[in-house]
């Protein structure tokens, strides 16, 4: 008997309860409904289907590397940025969204004081598992919640989460703008899909002179989360690390097919449409889109940079100089600009308290955004 982790029947089960919905939806599909079933239906999606996904190399079954897989230098560096959070906004807990492996907070854990508790928001229960079984030796320093409590003091740290929430596409054909959805492929028995637009009053956040045939993203869904998270924060930091582009450069015309891209086994590709579940689907961040999200519900921003210029900032320069050979060399990735230093970002907004962060003291962009 086939179970739900052999890639085929998790394939084949996802696109069924895929189509049901578009047939529910009359026949079409809006492209972020259908990215969050590819990527959270339970126990089918991308993220709840238990295959593996983080790792070093695709001999590990993984699909992509993150900065703390890559190095344990990347949590002990952000370490310093979230110890200094701490401390000027008088709180002791940390919050962490899509924890992944465990591997930045179990970073973050070792470089942190004794006394500063570790809270877990993680959707993905296959992951939450993983993540316990790692976590295990912190004992009640680290509990799992369901959510984001209603009401947050503390620093929260969200790595690679905004790439994953769903987007919308828009289609511009040169006179008009369409929403691009998802379609049934038509064949009997079929368990495939199509693109399909509709006319749409939908608009890129900009009012640039975009070519005919762009397709882009928007995104309110991370807009809205962003939202949601700057009024729970009473007081405290959120520092949220990811890769993207302010405005201007996110809806640039020469960007005319996007940024959406999916990952599997360490290799890119860009058809969202095939062996849904089986690989990541990500766009990059907006992060003017962020920031304004943030300030809008009342937070300060307190920077935005390169993960390269920030980790530089926190110290890991020094951090890798005591490092054996290879393990400079696996940090030299996070830092230089044809590798991660320059694609990711990271932004830093507060409530309840004001200060200059560490991370941010050179090379801050916030102008940009």
């Amino acid at each position: 008997m086939q179970t739900a982790s052999q890639p085929d029947s998790v394939s084949t089960r996802l696109a069924t309860v895929i189509h049901k919905a578009i047939a529910a939806n009359g026949g079409w599909l809006p492209f972020d409904r259908f990215m969050a079933l590819a990527l959270y239906a339970p126990g089918l999606g991308y993220y709840a289907n238990g295959s593996a996904k983080f790792g070093a190399m695709p001999s590990s079954g993984s699909d992509f590397v993150t900065a703390p897989e890559m190095s344990p230098l990347f949590g002990r560096a952000l370490a310093v940025q979230v110890a200094e959070a701490l401390r000027q906004s008088h709180t002791h807990t940390v919050i962490e969204f899509g924890a992944g492996t465990g591997a930045l907070a179990e970073q973050l854990l070792d470089a942190l004081a004794a006394d500063v508790a570790y809270r877990i928001v993680d959707l993905s229960g296959e992951l939450r598992a993983r993540q316990q079984l790692r976590l295990a030796r912190f004992g009640d320093r680290v509990r799992w919640l369901d959510e984001l409590p209603e009401h947050i003091e503390g620093v929260v740290v969200g790595n690679e989460v905004l790439d994953a929430m769903p987007v919308q596409l828009l289609h511009f054909d040169g006179a008009q703008w369409f929403e691009r959805g998802v379609v049934s492929d038509g064949e009997p028995g079929g368990v495939g899909f199509n693109w399909r637009d509709h006319p749409t009053a939908l608009r890129p956040p900009v009012d640039a002179a975009f070519v005919p045939d762009t397709l882009t993203e928007i995104h309110p869904q991370a807009q809205a989360w962003t939202d949601t998270l700057t009024r729970r924060l009473q007081r405290g930091v959120a520092l949220l690390i990811d890769y993207g582009f302010p405005e201007a450069e996110y809806y640039l015309p020469q960007r005319r097919t996007g940024t959406l891209m999916c990952h599997r086994a360490h290799l890119a590709d860009t058809d969202p449409l095939s062996d849904v579940g089986l690989k990541d689907i990500t766009a990059h961040v907006d992060f003017t889109g962020i920031a304004l999200a943030a300030q809008e519900a009342g937070a300060e921003v307190l920077g935005y940079t390169s993960q390269g210029r920030f980790l530089i900032n926190c110290g890991i320069a020094a951090m890798m100089q005591a490092a054996a050979l290879p393990e400079q060399a696996m940090a030299q990735r996070l830092i230089t600009e044809h590798e991660m230093g320059e694609l990711f970002k990271v932004l830093a907004f507060a409530r309840g308290c004001s200060f200059e962060p560490l991370g941010f003291a050179a090379g801050d962009r916030s102008h940009r955004l």
